[in-house]
């Protein structure tokens, strides 16, 4: 699998500016940067101002990125040398995909997946989150993969709102319990490459 980094550029919503991105597979050294993303997502959903679904103390916390890590699955973008979103590529399924009636059907090593993708508050809207699937999708191509899922909580209408803008469908709503989070109703997303 591919290790290296790549350049992206991202649009800013408001000003149309463009904005390099760096993307590259994630080392020990960011994961405090990664778990202050973490909390800082965590203190927009408890502030009411965004609906990703997660909860402080279950999931993401620093295990999670320290896990990835370990794993070598963890990527992250930066924008001006600092690391600005975080996201966990691999072809690991969720088990309740295993539930969905997935529209491109095809064996399990051809599918690439993204987890946890989570943009710094403070850098929203300037193109990084469609820059990381852009990354991801550049991933998966140069890992032989033909299918791309993705998974997101029903109530995070912002990032199913950006998956849709970015070619993916919804193929199915789970109910489940999805890493310690009680009574989830998990959107299933994919595309074909």
């Amino acid at each position: 699998m591919e290790t290296g980094g790549a350049i992206y550029k991202g649009q800013d919503e408001e000003t149309g500016e463009l904005a390099n991105m760096k993307f590259r597979k994630a080392d020990a050294g960011d994961i405090p940067v990664i778990v202050e993303i973490y909390d800082r997502t965590h203190v927009e959903e408890e502030a009411g101002n965004t609906t990703v679904g997660w909860k402080r103390g279950i999931y993401p916390t620093q295990k999670v990125a320290e896990d990835s890590v370990a794993r070598g699955d963890m990527y992250v973008a930066e924008t001006e040398g600092k690391v600005v979103a975080t996201g966990i590529i691999n072809q690991e399924q969720v088990d309740v995909y295993a539930d969905c009636d997935w529209k491109y059907k095809v064996p399990d090593d051809e599918v690439a997946v993204l987890h946890t993708l989570a943009v710094d508050p403070g850098a929203k809207g300037r193109g990084i989150g469609p820059g990381f699937v852009g990354y991801y999708e550049q991933l998966a191509k140069e890992w032989g993969c033909e299918v791309l899922r993705i998974d997101t909580n029903e109530t995070n209408t912002a990032a199913r709102t950006m998956y849709k803008k970015l070619g993916y469908i919804e193929s199915g709503i789970v109910p489940t319990v999805f890493n310690g989070l009680k009574d989830i109703n998990l959107v299933l997303l994919e595309k074909k490459l």
